[in-house]
C-alpha cells in the first residue's frame, strides 16, 4: 500500500509546525498538498527538497485522503465539507467551531467520512472517553490563560473587558462549553473537546481566567463518574499565537502516526 496523502488547510503557526514534523517523516503520511488563500503566491518555508502541492483552502480534496483544519474556525465547512463529502477523513483542530456547525457530523454519517478531533492542548480524553461508557456524573474544566491569549474573543469585545489592564488574575466567563463556543470560538478548543468527549457542551461547566502572572496556557479538568474520579491538569507552552499551545501540532502527529501503526495505544 501506498502512502496516505495529507493535506494541511491553513499555513500559520500550527500548520508551519505540523509541515516540519511531517518533513521529517513519519512512516506511511506523505504531505501531498497545502491550502493558503493565494496559491500563487505561497508561504515561504524549507521544504528540504521538492514542496507540496499549493491549492486554496476549499480545493485540496482531489490531492489527499487526510485534511487536517488548520485555519480560521470560519472557514471549517469549506475546508471539511468536500472531503466528508468524498467519504475521507478530516482532523479538525477547531472543535468549538464543529460543535456550531452539527450538519458536517451528519455529513460524514450519510457519505461515510470520518471526523478527527485530536487531543490538542488538553489531557485524558481517552479516560473520560472510557468514563463515558459508564455513568458520568459531572465534567468542569477550568483555563487560565495570559491576558493575550483572549485577544479578539467575541465575549470579551461584547463586554468590554481591557484584558491588558488586568493587574491579578481575573475570572472572565463562567458557563457551559456550548457558551464558550460561541463566545471564544479561537481561544478555548480544550474545553469543547472535553465536552464531545464526555457529557456534552450543555453538561460541562467552564471557568475561564485572565492570568497576568502566568506565561503558559493551563487547564484543569475535573470529573466524577461511576468508574473513576478524575483529577488532571495541564501546563502548555504558547505557540507564536498565544491562543495556541506547542502540544496541539505534536498531537496531531500523534494521530497520523497510529493511522498507519502496527501498534496502537490509547483509545
Amino acid at each position: 500500500m501506498g502512502n496516505t496523502r495529507v493535506g494541511i488547510a491553513g499555513f500559520g503557526a500550527i500548520g508551519r509546525s505540523i509541515a516540519e514534523h511531517i518533513r521529517q517523516g513519519i512512516d506511511g503520511v506523505e504531505l501531498a498538498a497545502v491550502g493558503v488563500r493565494n496559491p500563487e503566491a505561497p508561504p515561504a518555508f524549507d521544504w528540504g527538497g521538492a514542496p507540496p502541492r499549493f491549492t486554496t483552502l476549499d480545493g485540496l480534496e482531489p490531492h489527499c485522503e487526510v485534511v487536517i483544519e488548520c485555519a480560521p474556525a470560519t472557514l471549517l465547512s469549506g475546508i471539511a465539507s468536500p472531503f466528508l463529502r468524498a467519504g475521507k477523513k478530516v482532523i479538525i483542530l477547531s472543535s468549538s467551531a464543529l460543535l456550531l456547525q452539527p450538519e458536517l457530523i451528519e455529513l460524514a454519517r450519510e457519505h461515510q467520512g470520518q471526523i478527527l478531533v485530536p487531543t490538542g492542548a488538553i489531557l485524558g480524553l481517552d479516560a473520560i472517553l472510557a468514563a463515558a461508557e459508564g455513568c458520568i456524573e459531572s465534567v468542569k474544566v477550568v483555563s487560565r490563560k495570559p491576558p493575550r491569549g483572549f485577544q479578539g474573543a467575541p465575549y470579551v469585545e461584547k463586554h468590554g473587558i481591557d484584558l491588558l489592564a488586568l493587574t491579578q488574575p481575573t475570572m472572565i466567563f463562567s458557563g457551559t462549553a456550548r457558551e464558550v463556543a460561541l463566545g471564544f470560538p479561537a481561544n478555548l478548543n480544550v474545553a469543547v473537546s472535553v465536552s464531545l468527549a464526555g457529557v456534552g457542551p450543555d453538561n460541562t461547566s467552564l471557568e475561564v481566567w485572565a492570568d497576568p502572572t502566568i506565561d503558559y496556557n493551563h487547564h484543569a479538568v475535573e470529573v466524577v463518574s461511576d468508574s473513576a474520579r478524575l483529577s488532571m491538569e495541564i501546563r502548555n507552552v504558547p505557540t507564536a499565537n498565544p491562543r495556541t499551545g506547542r502540544i496541539t501540532a505534536l498531537s496531531v502527529m500523534a494521530m497520523l502516526r497510529k493511522m498507519n501503526a502496527p501498534l496502537s495505544v490509547g483509545t
